[in-house]
């Protein structure tokens, strides 16, 4: 493994966690108190099966969602959306978020009270932490809607294009013909 891979693995979220936002922001999606299967949300966000049920397990011990079990069961959101944060479901997976090792613990490293970039990582992590805990599953569902509103309006503008220069195209035809 290269260097620069590993300093791209110590910032990555792992997939586990990832699927688990994708659950929450699945969940999300849908009007308060509504109860999905668990075999939807795996189809809607790709999960595989042997994970999701991982991930359901872990996010209802966590508190972050309601299962119901049986024939008309699935799992619903505990909280609103409003107030389930990026950070949380992350930190819940990961376990505490820490950029560098030199700052994990307090008095771990021999020049941490005179080292320009043990501060540095920590200012970093303070403000990467503050802006994830911002974030909720509600602004997410809004962001993605607002994505799809954009992918829509370009997909919309590009066809128009398409038929337009179709209808330029017959029209040199027939006054060539």
């Amino acid at each position: 493994m290269s260097m620069l891979t590993q300093r791209i693995l110590m910032f990555r979220v792992n997939r586990q966690t990832d699927y688990a936002v994708r659950v929450v922001l699945a969940l999300a999606k849908k009007p308060q108190g509504t109860r999905l299967p668990t075999s939807e949300i795996g189809r809607e966000m790709l999960i595989p099966p042997s994970l999701l049920q991982r991930i359901v397990a872990e996010l209802a011990n966590g508190g972050y969602i309601k299962t119901q079990p049986g024939r008309d069961g699935g799992i619903s959101l505990a909280h609103l959306p409003s107030e389930i944060t990026l950070l949380q479901v992350v930190e819940h997976f990961e376990g505490n978020l820490v950029i560098s090792d030199c700052i994990l613990k307090e008095g771990d490293c021999p020049f941490e009270t005179k080292c320009p970039v043990s501060c540095q990582w920590k200012r970093l992590n303070d403000i990467l932490k503050a802006e994830m805990s911002r974030i909720t599953f509600k602004q997410l569902v809004e962001d993605g809607k607002q994505i799809e509103a954009s992918q829509e309006a370009t997909t919309a503008s590009n066809q128009l294009k398409v038929v337009s220069n179709k209808k330029s195209f017959s029209l040199t035809d027939s006054i060539s013909a």
